[in-house]
Order: C-alpha cells, then sequence, then structure tokens
C-alpha cells in the first residue's frame, strides 16, 4: 500500500515542503529504506520511528518492505523533524489509520517512547503550509506557541504518536492552539538602567542619538571608564519591537534552536555579545548547511563587540557587508542562503595595548609605533561604516561618590520612541524597505536630509568635508546622523547645531 504525508525541511529561514512517500511491500526479508538525499539523522529515524510505533501500541509492518521517500529527491533532508510524517505515513499505508491527511502538515522528532519531542524552525514551517494551502499543521507541543503565532491555519499540538493517531481516528480530537499572548517570550537581556550609570553625560547622549537612528558606534577609553556598562545599557533605552519585528527575530530564533520549548514571540530586542575569539563563520553564520550567526540573532537589536581590536582581522572584515546592505548571503556548492542582518553595532576598545594612551591619571607605556599598530587593526573601510566615533574618559571622584542619580532610561527610552516615530510615518511605503534615518539609501539622504539643510547647516558641512577629508560614504553617514539629531529635537528642517553635533561624532582615531 501507498501512503503520502507532508512534512517540512529549512532552507535558511524559509521552509520547504517535502512529501514523504511511504510504500508497504511483502517480502521475506524485512528491511525499511530511506530514499531522497536524508542525512544521517534522517537516516537514523528508522529505528526511532520503529521503536515508537511497537512504544505507543501499535504495529510495525512485519514480514515487509518498506520504502520512504522524501521528496523532492535533489533538496538534501537533515534533522529530527521528519520522524513524524514517515510515523504518520506507516501507519497509514499499514492499514492501521484511516484519514485524509492531504490538506496537513507534520513535524516532529519521536522518542524511543513514542513521545513527540521539540524542533527548530517550527514557525517557518507553519508559515509554509499556510503558503501552500494547507489547513492544519501537527507540531510538537513544545512548539505549538510558536506555530500559533501564523493566522489561518490550525495549530495543533502533539505530546505522543499515539495521541496523534487518536485524533486521526476521531476517538480524542486534538483542539488546536490559540496564539493569545500568555506565551510570549521578553527573557532577552534588557540592559542596565542609565540612572546607575555615574557620569558619562556625553556617551549616554551619543546612545541615544545611535539607539534612536539605529547607527553604529565605537567608544574608546581607558579601562574602567565604563564602555561595557554603557553598552548594556542600551537595550533599556530601545523601544518595543512592532509586530512584524517580533515575528522576524522569532523566526530566526526559532530556526537557530534558540527558542526555549513552550515560548512564543519574542517581544525583546535582541543583545548579543560574542567573545572576540570567535570565527568569521560564527559571527556571520557558515556550515555545511547555513546556519545563522551573531549579526542575523542580532538582527532589529544590538551587536556588541568589547575590545574590538582583539578580533581577528579577517572577522572583522566579514563585517563589511552586512554592515552596508543589511543582510549577509552564505554560498555553498549545493545552494546559497540569504539571511536578515540589520543590526546597530555597538563596540568598545582601549586606545592602546596597555589602555591609558591619552589617558591623565595613567601614564601610557606603549611606544607610538605600537599604539599605532593596535589602532590599525581596525581597518579604514571598517571605520568609515562607524557613524559615532565617542570618547569614554575617566570618571572623576566627585560624579562616582554623587548622591544624585542620572536621567532614567525609561526618560531616555521616551524620546528615542518619539524619534523613532517620525521615522516610522516619514518613510510609510518606502519601497527600499527603509524604516530607520541610518537604513536611507542616496535617494532618500538627497530628499530627507541634504535638501533639508538651512544655509548655515549647508556651509558648516561644507567645511567639515574639506577639514576632514570624509569619503562620500562618511558625507551620507553625517546626513544620517544629522537627521536623527534633528529627530530627536522635533526639528523637520536640520538646522546648524544639527549638523555640529553630527560632525563631532565623526572624530576619527588618532
Amino acid at each position: 500500500m501507498l501512503a503520502k504525508v507532508y512534512g517540512c525541511a529549512l532552507i535558511g529561514l524559509d521552509g520547504e515542503l517535502v512529501e514523504a512517500e511511504v510504500d508497504i511491500s511483502r517480502s521475506e526479508r524485512p528491511m525499511i529504506s530511506v530514499v531522497g538525499l536524508p542525512d544521517a539523522s534522517v537516516q537514523e529515524a528508522r529505528e526511532r520511528v520503529r521503536s515508537a510505533i511497537r512504544n505507543s501500541g501499535l504495529s510495525w509492518p512485519v514480514n515487509s518492505r518498506l520504502i520512504v521517500n522524501l521528496a523532492p529527491a535533489d533538496l538534501r533532508k537533515e534533522g529530527p523533524s521528519f520522524d513524524l510524517p514517515m510515523a504518520v505515513g506507516i501507519l497509514l499505508a499499514s492499514g492501521q489509520a484511516v484519514a485524509d491527511c492531504e490538506d496537513a502538515v507534520f513535524a516532529g522528532e519521536l522518542s524511543l517512547d513514542g513521545d513527540v519531542r521539540p524542533v527548530h524552525g517550527v514557525l517557518s514551517m507553519v508559515a509554509l503550509a499556510k503558503a501552500r494551502g494547507k489547513r492544519r499543521a501537527f507540531v510538537p507541543a513544545g512548539n505549538a506557541a510558536e506555530g500559533a503565532l501564523v493566522d489561518g491555519i490550525d495549530v495543533y499540538p502533539v505530546d505522543s504518536l499515539a495521541s496523534l493517531m487518536a485524533h486521526l481516528l476521531g476517538s480524542v480530537p486534538l483542539q488546536p492552539s490559540t496564539a493569545d499572548g500568555t506565551s510570549e517570550f521578553d527573557e532577552l537581556y534588557r540592559g542596565t538602567d542609565f540612572a546607575d550609570i555615574a557620569g558619562q553625560e556625553h556617551a549616554k547622549r551619543a546612545l541615544e542619538v545611535a539607539a534612536a537612528g539605529g547607527h553604529n558606534v565605537i567608544m574608546r577609553g581607558p579601562p574602567g571608564s565604563g564602555k561595557t556598562l554603557l553598552a548594556r545599557a542600551v537595550p533599556s533605552i530601545l523601544p518595543t519591537m512592532t509586530g512584524n519585528e517580533a515575528l522576524e527575530v522569532t523566526r530566526i530564533y526559532s530556526v537557530a534552536g534558540l527558542l526555549p520549548p513552550g515560548a512564543g514571540l519574542i517581544t525583546t530586542r535582541p543583545f548579543r555579545a560574542p567573545h572576540h575569539t570567535i570565527s568569521h563563520g560564527g559571527l556571520v553564520g557558515g556550515g555545511t548547511v547555513p546556519r545563522p550567526g551573531e549579526v542575523t540573532l542580532s538582527h532589529r537589536g544590538v551587536l556588541f563587540l568589547d575590545e574590538l581590536p582583539e578580533f581577528g582581522p579577517q572577522v572583522l572584515e566579514v563585517l563589511r557587508q552586512p554592515m552596508e546592505d543589511r543582510t549577509v548571503t552564505i554560498s555553498r556548492a549545493r545552494q546559497s542562503v540569504t539571511f536578515p542582518a540589520n543590526f546597530a553595532l555597538i563596540s568598545a576598545m582601549n586606545p592602546c595595548p596597555c589602555g591609558f594612551y591619552g589617558d591623565q591619571a595613567h601614564e601610557c607605556t606603549c611606544a607610538p609605533q605600537l599604539v599605532a599598530r593596535y589602532q590599525r587593526r581596525i581597518s579604514g573601510p571598517l571605520l568609515d561604516r562607524i557613524d559615532l566615533f565617542v570618547d569614554v574618559p575617566r570618571v572623576e571622584y566627585e560624579k562616582l561618590s554623587s548622591n544624585e542619580r542620572a536621567e532614567s532610561s525609561s526618560a531616555v527610552a521616551d524620546r528615542v520612541a518619539q524619534a523613532r516615530e517620525v521615522q516610522r510615518h516619514r518613510f510609510v511605503g518606502a519601497t527600499s524597505g527603509t524604516m530607520l534615518n541610518s537604513d536611507m539609501n542616496p535617494t532618500e539622504v538627497r530628499a530627507q536630509a541634504q535638501d533639508m539643510l538651512d544655509d548655515g547647516s549647508r556651509n558648516l558641512l561644507k567645511m567639515a568635508v574639506e577639514r576632514l577629508n570624509l569619503s562620500a560614504r562618511a558625507f551620507h553617514r553625517t546626513l544620517k546622523l544629522a537627521r536623527t539629531v534633528a529627530d530627536l529635537a522635533g526639528c523637520e528642517v536640520i538646522e546648524q547645531q544639527h549638523i555640529a553635533e553630527a560632525i563631532q561624532y565623526r572624530e576619527r582615531l588618532d
């Protein structure tokens, strides 16, 4: 007998419908064969499925030859999510169940006792099932909350193969899950409150501007000046994600396997802080089958690189394309996958190997050549993609010992949210997909920034380009930054003080 059941494969962040065809024929030499370009984990499903069926009170076909074909045959199948569709196909083909599964998609890993374990990428799978006209999706109970985020399709939580068979037979129906908001996952890093950071008002203002427009920042200062603490406070001033942004981030974390079982929508912006020993594959993504890297896990959030010059040169250089295009493409012999990478880069560094170059309290012990070599670890093209260069000096005793609390993150977050709301209205309907000032293309920069300069700001910008030798990219980034400063001030026209503040952040590393 022949049965057909639908499953799903993952290609990057997207799903691909897979048809599991099961053929059972009588044979004196019982066997089960899985074809259709399966990897080792799919081949091992033969033993998991056999034990799960037997331990669920069901019968394994005896004296039979089973062939499971996963079509299309030219698409490599990997992961344990094909366990459930294979098991259902075998039970249908053996006549133990009679059900119409043409409008359904199945996904889940089977344990030997028949329980259904969570798998990665269920959100993408359910979204694909809906796009392909399917009306039902049977997924592990631990993934039901994320699957229910997709409207227009019934998502059934399955905790065991036995309960699924009872549903298909009509004896004990399962109830579809609903996205009621109670399973939202908001446990990502929230950040330190600005009120708990003494001094550093200039750096806090720079981070406010960066958060409002999604700009990239480098902070430079001696050890202990608060660079890392400032960076880790940025999540506390970022606005709540929109519904579409939350779905994008949730889908990424689902595919990456970082969404805990039972969790639904991610509501907190990502904050990723990889160690400087990370490989370039870990940063931008990679592997034989491409998987998201840190730049994609930081999508719609912050990527924090502490001790920036300690990262390998090749690692830093792979950031150049994602920072410009807001996407990263991983190419392999079999396939090419594009991941989103719209993040704000916040980085921190010491001015020299000993850390005290330019510090008035400690004498630098580094030779001038060593200082120059240390700072040259960050290439010119990468620096050209940075919007704000911020000095973070040592905090004076009077500020450290003061009982006066600084402005809270909630107050700063309100201004950031208002500035982002201005940008959202400005770019409504933009075909380029622009959402923030940092995303503007040259045409938008001219229309929304360059043409909005008054005479004083235009003259000041011309002087800055000539004296600082700004490149074309730096010129456009200065205009984007000035646009954000003006938005924070509630001004439609970019005035001279807005350009002046943007220019002061263009200070280059010595």
